[in-house]
Formats: C-alpha cells, structure tokens, sequence
C-alpha cells in the first residue's frame, strides 16, 4: 500500500488551510500555517497568483485526497462508487470517504490523527461489530459498533489519545468511555458533518470531464 513520507506540514501550507495532518501541532503555535500564513512551500517565495478555474478544482480535489490521506486511484473509485449511486453526487462522495474506518477512529478520538488511526487499524487494535477489522477503508454503516480490542495494550494506547482529545465527537457517532472505549455509528454521515470546509461541486466538474 502507497503512503506519503514527506513533510505533512508542507501539504497544509501548499493547499492554503489547516488539514490537522499532525494531532498537537496543529492547535499550538507550531503550525506552519500559523506561523508563514498563505506563504507556499518551496526554497522561493512566491506570492500566491490569480488562480484559474482549473486550478480552483484541482486543489479542492488535492485537499480533500490529503485531508483523507487517499490516493488517486483510490479517490476514483469512491467517484465513480457516488456517481453510480442514488442523490446528489458530490455529497455521496464525502459521505464516503467520512465513513472510512480511519476516519471514524479519529473522530471517535481513539487517534490523534488519520494516519495514527490507519496505522492503529492496520495493526489490529480496532473491532467492528465485535470482529476484527484491520483494513483502513473498510465502510462502517448505520448501527455499526466501533471497539477497541479488548487487552491492555490497544487499551492503553487508545485512552491515552482520549485523554488528549480536543476535539468534539461528530453528531452522527456516540462514545462510551467504559473499560474498552466504544463508539456506535448513529447514522450514516452527511455534508454538514465533514469537518473541513470544501465545495463538493467542484470536484465532480473536474472528475466529469
């Protein structure tokens, strides 16, 4: 499976707005985007251009890909799953991708980041519906239970995070802060849940054509 490797930092400052790439970091003064503003990455500086239509779409679509930490291939695959599928098409298409099994984890506050909580899925330490789940894009649906494997490691690892966890749990997800951390999927996630500011439409005219 493909990752990135590189400087999280520098995809935040290349897209313009906070991604939350890196759990502390980014809501502490440490972050790049808090401390070089709309400066873009790069040994030059250059001051940010009219951008074109093209362009507006492009970087919609880079900022969702980072936001998720999914690849092109893969984001194909969730366009061409929204497109074939009932309602409108763009918010399909983040509905998707906010009922990742990574993503859920994170909002749940089980991982201080998207990429703890695939690294967290990966290894084992994540049960759906009672079972085992350690593939990160694995679709929860409505009623879904998210657990933590009940021994003391992942036990431990996953009430550390919650204990430095800023953030506010979704609408659409529950948690049960109990011996063995629980969440439940209410609902199936809409566009007013997803936690980044994006324009769903613009990605569908540039996939389109």
């Amino acid at each position: 499976m493909g990752r990135y490797t590189g400087p999280v930092c520098r995809l935040c400052r290349r897209e313009g707005v906070k991604l939350f790439l890196k759990s502390l970091r980014c809501d502490s003064p440490k972050c790049a985007i808090e401390r070089r503003g709309d400066q873009q990455p790069g040994m030059h500086i250059v001051k940010r251009r009219k951008i074109s239509d093209y362009g507006a779409r492009l970087r919609e679509k880079q900022k969702v890909k980072r936001y998720y930490g999914v690849f092109e291939r893969q984001f194909r695959r969730y366009m061409d799953l929204a497109g074939r599928s009932k309602g409108n098409t763009g918010s399909t298409l983040m509905s998707l991708l906010e009922r990742r099994l990574d993503n859920i984890v994170h909002r749940l506050g089980f991982a201080g980041s998207r990429r703890a909580a695939r690294q967290l899925v990966g290894h084992g330490h994540i049960c759906v519906n009672g079972r085992k789940v350690d593939i990160p894009s694995y679709l929860i649906k409505a009623g879904d239970s998210i657990s933590v494997k009940s021994r003391p490691k992942s036990v431990r690892y996953v009430r550390e995070s919650l204990e430095g966890f800023q953030g506010r749990v979704p609408e659409f997800l529950s948690l049960d802060k109990a011996d063995v951390p629980e969440g439940k999927v209410l609902r199936l996630p809409g566009i007013d849940d997803v936690s980044i500011p994006v324009q769903p439409a613009l990605i569908i005219e540039l996939l389109s054509k």
